[in-house]
């Protein structure tokens, strides 16, 4: 019997997963994850190899030109394999790859026009929420593995799916736009969250900066690191893959680290409703950077390490910025749950870019320490 069909509204998801070349029949297909941005779920199937898959339907409010998504996805999974054939890792390490459909397609498209694509699921593993220290090295490993994996991969073998991504001038820019025509009732979260952004406007300009000075160079990045898209393996605890290849694409580096230990050095998790109690833990960062540089000291260059404490306070705010903007707008942007969602969101991300800052010298002298 299968269950769960109308998961969200759509009660075609049998014929929709059938699209797709398949060994043995599907069994089950539920809602999976907590993506703030696709609709995904969990397709189980009466096989003796592969158990599940992984079914999304893609958001193209966000993601235009998904065709572009899936065709960098290609080039990244297939580059990656062929390394991993030639110098395989000495532990588990596992990429997700594409499932065609029966006509050999990346995506089959229904009949209301939505873009549906499968990828293999990574078998007995897990995501984690939030971090322990004993965990931090694995999600630093698991970032340095993936960047070293395609360091020499050329950039420009990849499009940029999304134009301004990780542009915090772009995103000010827009936010600035929105509060321009926006009139919200003002309270003492919405307060704090304007000031925090008008302290900080001069700020936000210092990667593109950089970048624009030739001291940091363009890679290929994974683009949304956070811990819970690292995949630990339920048994050795050990990480195995990254997932959610949507923004592989040309970028800094320093927008993953920043992202990385943006997620990572949060106790209390993004999703916190005590905002006021979110700090930054500097040994969770010590430990993810310890497994980070294992991987990636050959690829990174002096101007890279002077860079790392700027990315780290700089992707909390941008996207405590993105959070607060898309709230003042109307929710258009990120799923939520109830109406102040965003502002929620946001003002976690606010008071973490503040622990960061408070802990300036701290962290810079963990990174100096590891040069």
């Amino acid at each position: 019997m299968i269950r769960n069909i109308k998961t969200q509204g759509t009660d075609n998801l049998v014929t929709i997963a059938e699209q797709f070349m398949l060994q043995g029949k599907i069994t089950d297909i539920k809602a999976f994850g907590n993506g703030n941005i696709n609709d995904t779920f969990l397709v189980t199937l009466d096989s003796l190899t592969d158990k599940h898959f992984i079914l999304q339907r893609i958001n193209t409010q966000v993601f235009r030109q998904p065709q572009l998504v899936m065709q960098n996805m290609r080039i990244y999974t297939e580059h990656v394999h062929k390394r991993l054939q030639n110098a395989p890792l000495n532990r588990r390490w596992e990429v997700p790859r594409v499932i065609s459909t029966q006509d050999a397609q990346d995506c089959s498209i229904d009949e209301v026009g939505s873009f549906w694509r499968a990828i293999s699921f990574i078998e007995d593993s897990q995501s984690l929420e939030t971090l322990s220290r004993s965990y931090a090295a694995e999600v630093g490993y698991a970032l340095g593995t993936f960047h070293n994996l395609i360091s020499d991969l050329p950039p420009e073998k990849l499009a940029d799916t999304l134009e301004g991504f990780h542009i915090t001038p772009r995103y000010l820019q827009h936010y600035n736009e929105v509060l321009a025509k926006t009139s919200v009732k003002t309270s003492p979260e919405i307060n704090y969250c304007w000031q925090f952004v008008s302290d900080r406007q001069t700020f936000a300009h210092i990667l593109e900066n950089a970048k624009a000075k030739g001291l940091l160079p363009l890679r290929l990045i994974h683009g949304d690191p956070k811990i819970n898209n690292v995949m630990f393996d339920v048994t050795t605890q050990q990480a195995v893959s990254v997932i959610d290849l949507d923004t592989v694409k040309p970028g800094l580096v320093h927008y993953d680290i920043g992202d990385c230990l943006r997620s990572g050095c949060n106790p209390a998790g993004e999703e916190t409703q005590q905002w006021e109690s979110v700090y930054f833990e500097p040994e969770l960062c010590q430990g993810i950077l310890q497994g980070y540089l294992s991987v990636a000291k050959a690829f990174l260059t002096e101007n890279d390490y002077i860079y790392i404490y700027d990315a780290i306070r700089l992707i909390a705010f941008e996207l405590g910025l993105r959070f607060f903007a898309d709230y003042l707008a109307g929710n258009i942007y990120f799923k939520i749950k109830y109406p102040e969602h965003n502002l929620a969101r946001a003002l976690v991300q606010f008071k973490l870019t503040e622990s960061i800052e408070s802990q300036e010298t701290t962290i810079r002298a963990i990174i100096e320490e590891m040069q």
